[in-house]
C-alpha cells in the first residue's frame, strides 16, 4: 500500500521561502521519476518540478529558477524548496510520480500573501 505524506507549507509573505516534503513508503522509492505537484482553487492540478531516482531534474516554467527539487532514496523523501514565492504560486501542493500513478496524499496548503 503506498502512502505518500506531505508537509511544510504555511502561510508566507511575498518573496518568502518554504521547503516542502514528501514521504513515500510502500514503494521502491529510488526507481521512480518524483514530481510535485499543484492546485490552485479552480485550475487542474498541474506538474511544477520531477526528479529522476538519479536526480535529473526539471521545472516547469512557471517556477523555474525559483524552485529546486531533491530527493534523499535513503529516506524515501521528496523536498521542494520554494524561493521568491509569489501569490499566484498560492496552491494546495502534492507528490506522486511522474506520470502520476498513485493515490494523491493530503497534499500541504501553501499561502502567498501579505
Amino acid at each position: 500500500q503506498v502512502q505518500l505524506v506531505e508537509s511544510g507549507g504555511d502561510l508566507v509573505q511575498p518573496g518568502g521561502s518554504l521547503r516542502l516534503s514528501c514521504a513515500a513508503s510502500g514503494i521502491m522509492f529510488r526507481i521512480y521519476v518524483m514530481g510535485w505537484y499543484r492546485q490552485a482553487p479552480g485550475k487542474q492540478r498541474e506538474v511544477v518540478a520531477s526528479i529522476t531516482g538519479g536526480g535529473i531534474t526539471n521545472y516547469a516554467d512557471s517556477v523555474k529558477g525559483r524552485f529546486t527539487i531533491s530527493r534523499d532514496n535513503a529516506k524515501n523523501t521528496v523536498y521542494l524548496q520554494m524561493n521568491s514565492l509569489q501569490p499566484e504560486d498560492t496552491a494546495a501542493y502534492y507528490c506522486n510520480r511522474v506520470p502520476v500513478f498513485w493515490s494523491w496524499g493530503q497534499g500541504t496548503q501553501v499561502t502567498v500573501s501579505s
